[in-house]
């Protein structure tokens, strides 16, 4: 496809992680996915950093690492449950 400057656009597969090439792409996007919903919810109920921490169950250094989208070391599964309490603490 070509845009009127006769620059190139390639159009994206719907998913960052597939177009990036890297590995376990659909992984990937569950996890960006459930940790944006987790971040919403935090913020939604006005949570400090302070409160997040023992709400969740996690240390600092993991909540850093959720609140950054750094989510090496998360799987869906415990993201799913995090994202479970964060929306049954309303």
């Amino acid at each position: 496809m070509k845009r009127e400057d006769d620059t190139d656009v390639t159009e994206g597969s719907g998913n960052v992680f597939v177009d990036l090439g890297l590995p376990d792409p659909e992984e990937r996007l569950a996890k960006a996915r459930l940790a944006s919903r987790i971040l919403d919810a935090i913020e939604a109920r006005g949570w400090t950093t302070e409160q997040v921490p023992e709400a969740l169950s996690l240390s600092e250094a993991e909540v850093s690492r959720l609140l950054a989208g750094r989510l090496k070391g998360f799987s869906v599964e415990r993201l799913t449950g995090l994202l479970t309490v964060v929306e049954s603490a309303g």
